[in-house]
């Protein structure tokens, strides 16, 4: 299902591969047995999700054309200085970090801050403009993450008791 995003993620130079590694980075230090093909398999779970293929496709593309120099401006000047203020990224990005609830969003603020692996390579000016795709990077990677986090086995599970009040 996601093999044409797989595609189109590879032609910008991001691999599946450097986002499971991301996401094993993340959740190794909770989960023992986790293995970097887990990993993989819920990034591409993730990709599968036709919201997160419709944000990938979108940022992508945007990213593309101001490559080229055909969107209209002033948008056009703000994609090719990546302005710091413009956050349009961030805010894309974030429809994909909720597709596992909101352990997703505390992943990404970590990721967009850090930079790990191939969102620092896509951060960098000289690498093409890729001011969407960096944060589409890591978004998908705090998703994939949420998603192994939940499916947790040792997680703890707590049961719904009686208010200290009584029944209502």
């Amino acid at each position: 299902m996601s093999t044409g995003l797989e595609q189109w993620l590879k032609r910008r130079g991001v691999e599946v591969t450097e986002v499971a590694d991301i996401v094993y980075t993340l959740q190794r230090p909770y989960n023992a047995q986790l293995t970097l093909e887990e990993c993989m398999e819920s990034v591409r779970t993730v990709l599968g999700k036709r919201e997160v293929q419709y944000v990938m496709y979108t940022g992508i593309a945007l990213d593309e054309l101001a490559e080229q120099g055909l969107l209209p401006e002033p948008l056009q000047s703000i994609m090719a200085a990546d302005e710091s203020l413009y956050g349009v990224d961030e805010t894309l990005a974030l429809g994909i970090t909720n597709v596992y609830g909101m352990i997703g969003l505390t992943s990404f603020g970590y990721l967009d801050k850090v930079k790990p692996g191939i969102i620092q390579r896509l951060n960098r000016k000289d690498q093409g403009i890729h001011v969407f795709l960096d944060d589409l990077v890591a978004g998908l990677a705090a998703a994939a993450s949420a998603r192994i986090a939940h499916k947790d086995p040792a997680a703890n599970h707590y049961t719904l008791a009686e208010p200290p009040y009584g029944p209502v």
